[in-house]
């Protein structure tokens, strides 16, 4: 595995606090209704996507997700001011604002989406994974879903065509412990999700996702033993969100103390009280990547707001071919 060095708690510190800033800033743009629909926020789960990113190689390596997928695309190295963009519908996201909250995609950087089917990107996952295979392109495809999405029978026909044709994919649940707002233990009668692939013989197990070190293990060796030709893996990472659901969610399942107990070891927290035990940054350091953070925070926002709506024609761009429906009102 790549070593964890000083730089990288300082990329880790910055990026994450980014990510954490980003999305609350799309939390107040929501409260003003400038984000239409749904918007599931990822605060608290970032330790999941800085350990995994330190594990992969971006030039092949291929991601998809579930609808809680701002992120991500941020850190495969999709431009962040697009990514606020598809959020308010403006022409310069990353879908020219057809695509939204939930469907954030770019093939571009390697990554796939955005699905708000729970559950529906667990076979696309494998799927994408055994285009990788077809192709020998060498590279792996990370498939995240959520415990919520780890009852649907498309995980099982995912998880046993996986084993059998060998498909370069980790599978990877990201455990928040509430799904849409019902415990684990309400929905099941066992706790640890990893245990479900012990049924294909798949290699599994449970990680630490507050502790994006630990995921960076964890996710260095699934990943090489798929790129080596050995198999997917399935990781279940025990991560927590503390914002709800979506932001639609008055979170009754849970107590306000529970939420703080996690809080004591927030992912960034966590590296942010490595970097100064080690004397990685000084306390004016730190203040400049914060404020650098701020400023593209703001950045992002400016350009997403000054963004031009997309024209109405656009609508139908990708839905109808023109030969096909000349009855339409606009030239495509």
């Amino acid at each position: 595995m790549k070593p964890i060095t000083k730089e990288v708690y300082l990329k880790w510190y910055e990026e994450m606090l980014f990510w954490r800033k980003f999305e609350d800033r799309l939390a107040a743009l929501y409260i003003q209704q400038k984000v239409r629909g749904f918007l599931h926020l990822y605060n608290g789960q970032e330790a999941v996507l800085a350990g995994a990113l330190h594990a992969m190689d971006l030039s092949k390596d291929k991601m998809i997700t579930a609808y809680r997928n701002h992120v991500q695309p941020i850190g495969m190295g999709v431009d962040p001011r697009r990514v606020m963009a598809e959020l308010l519908g403006k022409a310069t996201g990353t879908s020219k604002g057809l695509g939204g909250s939930m469907h954030i995609f770019s093939k571009e950087h390697g990554f796939y989406g955005g699905h708000g089917i729970v559950g529906a990107q667990i076979p696309v996952g494998a799927g994408m994974a055994f285009a990788e295979k077809y192709l020998k392109t060498g590279g792996v495809s990370l498939t995240y879903f959520g415990d919520g999405a780890a009852r649907q029978g498309s995980l099982h026909e995912a998880f046993n065509m996986a084993m059998l044709w060998k498909l370069p994919v980790v599978f990877i649940c990201e455990n928040n412990g509430y799904a849409m707002g019902t415990s684990v233990e309400r929905t099941a009668n066992h706790t640890d999700v990893w245990k479900l692939g012990l049924g294909y013989e798949m290699p599994c197990g449970p990680v630490d996702g507050m502790n994006p070190v630990k995921v960076a293990e964890a996710m260095h060796e699934a990943i090489e033993r798929a790129r080596r030709g050995d198999g997917p893996t399935f990781l279940e990472m025990k991560t927590y969100r503390y914002r709800g659901h979506s932001m639609s969610d008055a979170q009754h399942y849970r107590t306000k103390d529970e939420v703080e107990e996690y809080r004591k070891i927030d992912p960034i927290t966590q590296v942010l009280d490595i970097i100064k035990d080690k004397g990685y940054a000084t306390d004016a350091e730190i203040e400049v990547i914060d404020q650098r953070v701020n400023d593209l925070v703001d950045e992002c926002e400016k350009f997403a707001e000054e963004s031009p709506y997309p024209d109405l024609s656009v609508m139908y761009d990708v839905v109808y071919e023109q030969e096909n429906y000349p009855f339409l009102p606009h030239k495509l």
